[in-house]
């Protein structure tokens, strides 16, 4: 019962091929590999403007509002 065999993740390959597909992972994969360099971009421009003095982009929460 404890970790999962070979089989087991065998299994769950086939199962996850079936339902996306082969073009589709790759393609999942991308997208998952843009987003991290999106990330990494921006708190490179939150470093660099830090460095430079310059203010980074904040949100104001105005608690006084009512709606």
């Amino acid at each position: 019962m404890g970790s999962f065999s070979i089989w087991h993740w065998l299994i769950v390959l086939v199962v996850v091929l079936l339902l996306f597909g082969r073009g589709k992972i790759p393609e999942l994969m991308g997208d998952v590999a843009k987003g991290i360099k999106n990330f990494k971009k921006g708190m490179g421009e939150e470093d660099t403007a830090a460095a430079k003095g310059v203010d980074a982009k904040t949100v104001e929460h105005k608690s006084d509002e009512v709606r």
